[in-house]
């Protein structure tokens, strides 16, 4: 069976997923509705539409909503009413209540909604979730992310929260399979703009672990890296360059008196492990043709999955807010 796939919204990341619809097994990309001026008649070979009922009558069995954030949910309701199925790009909508809607919308119309949350599918994470599965690195302690960068000029509607960190809320979430149970924050404004451009973060998993997030915009180098500490080592995921790399703790005796009255842990092997690269892109509409297909999620980040990373997102934002000294 051949997919009719269409995509929401000609900024950046919808051109991105017009190449990879105009190039994926099994689906048809028919075109792009964009209503702004300026964006040209076509991509991919295929027409750009600027009347959103038009560009659907087309017919479409999915589509792709990559239009600001703030448009979310009146497009994906619009979707939920047509019977179509909808790959939504993260953050999934501008707040936990519309999010919640699109949930429950897609839902009760038994139709497939994902998440574009496509840190999941970098080659190094994926990795780090099977070898985490495997028992590698045995019980995870800690997981701790960066995620830096100079600010870009495209996005215009949300903060660097839901932006970026919202990126690492979900992955540590889905890497340790465990739940946040508690965060805390400290967020400023540098750069004049109404939303924060730089947050710290920490929390508390269902399982225990304890994470920490330091995501800005404000960095004049780009930093993607995870790390993840565990009883029997260290997993160290560069998203950059789809590296993963495995820090073993050491199994032999330290004779060294003044080391080993510490009872911690020492250096041992230290393995660069060679990957499968595919781009993330291309994996994530894999799954979610794959999920269409089939009726159900397979490997998708679902809309009650993103629901919560924007839910996890605003708690960030509001403690970062309401956080002061005491006078003294």
């Amino acid at each position: 069976m051949t997919l009719r796939a269409g995509v929401i919204g000609l900024g950046v990341m919808g051109r991105y997923h017009s190449r990879v619809l105009n190039n994926l097994d099994g689906v048809n990309f028919v075109g792009v509705f964009d209503p702004a001026p300026g964006v040209g008649p076509e991509i991919e070979g295929k027409p750009v539409i600027a009347d959103l009922d038009r560009f659907l009558e087309m017919g479409v069995d999915y589509c792709v909503v990559a239009a600001p954030t703030v448009y979310h949910l009146e497009l994906g309701r619009a979707l939920a009413e047509r019977g179509i199925h909808a790959l939504i790009e993260k953050p999934v909508a501008a707040t936990t209540e519309a999010a919640s809607e699109l949930r429950d919308l897609f839902t009760a119309a038994g139709l497939i909604g994902g998440v574009g949350h496509i840190e999941r599918y970098n080659p190094a994470l994926q990795s780090a979730r099977q070898r985490i599965e495997d028992g590698l690195i045995g019980e995870i302690y800690q997981i701790a992310t960066r995620r830096q960068g100079p600010f870009p000029g495209r996005i215009a509607d949300v903060g660097v929260v839901k932006d970026l960190a919202s990126h690492d809320i979900d992955l540590t979430a889905w890497v340790a399979q465990q739940s946040y149970v508690s965060v805390n924050a400290r967020i400023t404004h540098r750069s004049g703009r109404e939303h924060e451009d730089m947050v710290l973060a920490v929390g508390t998993l269902s399982g225990g672990a304890i994470v920490s997030h330091t995501v800005n915009w404000l960095t004049p180098f780009k930093e993607r890296v995870t790390v993840i500490t565990g009883e029997k080592g260290v997993l160290v995921a560069d998203t950059l360059t789809a590296d993963l790399t495995h820090y073993q703790n050491s199994a032999t005796e330290d004779i060294w008196q003044a080391r080993t009255e510490f009872h911690g842990v020492s250096e041992g092997d230290v393995t660069r492990f060679a990957l499968i690269r595919k781009e993330p892109l291309v994996a994530e509409h894999e799954a979610f043709r794959d999920s269409v297909l089939a009726g159900e999620p397979q490997g998708i980040v679902t809309l009650a999955e993103g629901t919560n990373v924007v839910r996890i997102a605003e708690e960030l934002v509001s403690d970062g807010l309401s956080y002061q000294l005491p006078a003294t």
